[in-house]
């Protein structure tokens, strides 16, 4: 019973962290939406 739920536990990090990227990636696409050159040229 211990091994299956840490094999469970395991197998969740990918998929967490491939939840997390693709998260960041919107993020970023919609934020380079809504204002184009901020990510590339800061505000003086």
């Amino acid at each position: 019973m211990q091994q299956n739920s840490f094999v469970k536990y395991l197998s969740l990090g990918p998929v967490l962290l491939f939840a997390n990227l693709i998260f960041t990636a919107v993020l970023l696409i919609v934020f380079n939406s809504w204002f184009p050159d901020l990510l590339f040229h800061p505000l003086p």
